[in-house]
């Protein structure tokens, strides 16, 4: 028989809004230092919160910066390198920021000043005000769980496999550790997190999910005498 948790997996969703900061970069140079001091609410804001919304495209689009880096200011070698950079790798979004202006400040130093975009193409630094309001759905076991990931949103699923990383246990997707926590499914907890989330869409990866637990629960029925 499958295990039922002690804890039930209870199913969160996000909202966001977006606020404008009032700050913008006209150029490479003012774009790094807007950077350096920016919050990590901009931070999520053109990274996390650009891959959520370019969720129907596969490969996502990395971040805001490259977009703007690549068909803005036209520099496409340095546009590749920001693309390079695996937003949900990391587990916070201040080694992530650090990440992106030392490619930029790379740039700068191989290209020197890079040029002024005109007026009303400058690089406009929004912030996004998150809030984590719970669902109907809760889990008690594997069934349970595909049950409900079935029904719950988009951002839903977002927040619970890539936000949960930017929170302890720093690096761990919600799915992967109440699959190991609480009903000792190591080999699919490990499954899931080795998902790659730009080879899917987020639909694409609900629907992996779903099916790497219905094919456990098919081998724990044909096991059980």
């Amino acid at each position: 028989m499958p295990l039922k948790a002690k804890e039930p997996f209870r199913f969160f969703t996000r909202l966001s809004l977006t606020a404008a900061t009032g700050n913008k970069a006209k150029d490479l140079k003012s774009l790094v230092e807007h950077l350096k001091v920016a919050s990590e609410a901009v931070i999520y804001q053109h990274t996390h919160r650009f891959l959520q919304q370019h969720q129907f495209l596969a490969p996502e689009p990395p971040n805001d910066f490259a977009y703007w880096v690549t068909n803005i200011l036209q520099d496409e070698k340095l546009g590749e390198r920001l693309e390079a950079i695996d937003t949900v790798r990391f587990s916070s979004l201040s080694d992530l920021r650090q990440a992106v202006i030392e490619v930029l400040e790379k740039g700068l130093t191989q290209n020197g000043s890079s040029r002024e975009v005109p007026e009303g193409k400058e690089f406009h630094f929004m912030r996004s005000i998150r809030f984590s309001i719970p669902t109907p759905y809760q889990a008690l076991d594997l069934a349970q769980f595909a049950d409900c990931l079935k029904k719950v949103s988009i951002s839903s699923l977002y927040l619970h496999i890539f936000e949960a990383k930017l929170r302890p246990p720093l690096g761990v997707n919600d799915f992967s550790y109440w699959f190991e926590n609480e009903l000792q499914e190591l080999d699919l907890a490990q499954k899931v997190a080795n998902l790659d989330p730009y080879t899917h869409t987020l639909e694409g990866l609900r629907s992996k999910i779903v099916t790497l637990i219905e094919k456990r629960l098919s081998e724990i029925n044909y096991a059980t005498p």
